[in-house]
């Protein structure tokens, strides 16, 4: 029974609380957060300046994906129109008309596009910003939300460049930062993101994430850091941080079942939310086949043949564990219902049995997925 304590100790360690009641409480919680939270982003801008093509870019989907925000040299967007990003349904990219097109003048914008419905804006130009940028930035600062200029097509700025012999990329992409500057000045000046949407790894994407990270709410940021795609060694390692710090809750969620123990519910109940956690590592870390098949034919390299290598991701592709994985959760339901037949302390030390197996496979299978995707990233060449 003392080793048995010791468990129920390694519970209450991990959760900072004193009793596994509050344990349970705390955790689902966390469990709620991560796997609810609502997060929505408005990307705006003047019409045909490739606010589309960024919604489509922030969330890894491409033509012929579902949900896929239809692009063109002209706008394209006439209503607002939200896209769930595919695997974080709460996780919200809001593609909103064009300021000052016809159906939506500037005077009357943010209250027709509904404003205060969202976290944050983005402000999108394809060359530098103007007058209808200006203003909307300075009503959004005075409602008290951020936003933050994206100078979009910097890819073709460097083909034309790289064409017209034009000094080199460092010196292309300062002139074009002092350029958008020009007539933003008055408003600090703000940061300029230079980005392509055709290529997230590139240029000022990953800064631009990690500014908008810096300034959310903590639980906001965990679903922003989770939802985007992995463009660096580094978002990686950010996505992996995030998870980890949540495989206590989830554990203890599994173990607090043992408390008001049901005959057989514990083990698979375990085993589905284990299943369902790695399957959240798997398509955030960019392992699943259409995510890989995308970098794989960017990069002209075979990273799906290494991926198959992995038990563990082709069984999570399928919503399954791997046979020791499911074993061991297996004979963890089993000690279980044995602890919790002992009177009073019984119950209790279920719970601590449940939930230092159950730790130990996410930790496990989370480990694993981090390594593979790290292996994928080296592979790819992303910095």
């Amino acid at each position: 029974m003392d080793d048995k304590c010791d468990d129920v100790r390694a519970l209450l360690n991990d959760s900072g609380e004193n009793t596994t009641e509050r344990a349970i409480v705390k955790a689902k919680e966390v469990v709620s957060e991560l796997n609810n939270i609502v997060l929505n982003i408005a990307v705006t801008g003047e019409s045909g300046v490739g606010k589309s093509s960024f919604v489509n870019a922030i969330r890894d989907v491409k033509a012929g994906d579902e949900g896929y925000a239809p692009t063109g040299p002209t706008e394209c967007t006439t209503e607002v129109k939200t896209y769930p990003h595919p695997f974080m349904p709460n996780v919200k990219i809001w593609d909103l008309p064009g300021i000052g097109s016809p159906h939506f003048k500037a005077k009357s914008y943010l209250k027709e596009v509904k404003f205060e419905n969202y976290d944050f804006f983005i402000i999108v130009s394809a060359s530098r910003f103007k007058e209808n940028d200006l203003a909307l930035a300075k009503e959004i600062h005075k409602q008290k939300k951020n936003f933050y200029f994206v100078r979009s097509k910097i890819d073709s700025d460097m083909r034309q460049q790289k064409k017209n012999g034009g000094g080199t990329e460092e010196e292309t992409l300062r002139r074009i930062r002092d350029d958008c500057l020009a007539n933003l000045r008055e408003l600090g000046p703000p940061p300029i993101f230079l980005i392509t949407s055709n290529d997230p790894s590139k240029f000022d994407f990953k800064d631009l994430v990690e500014t908008l990270a810096k300034d959310l709410p903590d639980h906001k940021k965990d679903a922003l850091v989770l939802s985007l795609p992995v463009h660096s060694m580094g978002s990686l390692e950010e996505k992996y941080s995030t998870f980890k710090k949540a495989v206590w809750a989830v554990a203890v969620v599994s173990g607090g079942i043992a408390v008001a123990p049901v005959p057989g519910l514990s083990p698979a109940c375990d085993i589905a939310m284990v299943t369902s956690f790695l399957r959240k590592c798997y398509f955030s870390f960019g392992l699943d086949d259409k995510t890989l098949r995308k970098l794989s034919e960017l990069v002209d390299k075979p990273l799906q043949e290494e991926v198959k290598k992995s038990n563990l991701v082709q069984e999570i592709s399928r919503s399954m564990l791997t046979t020791n994985m499911a074993t061991k959760l297996g004979d963890a339901g089993v000690a279980e219902a044995l602890f919790s037949l002992v009177p009073i302390a019984g119950s209790a030390v279920a719970a601590g049995v449940s939930f230092v197996t159950t730790r130990s496979v996410l930790q496990e299978g989370l480990d694993e997925l981090y390594c593979v995707a790290k292996k994928v990233i080296e592979m790819a060449e992303l910095e």
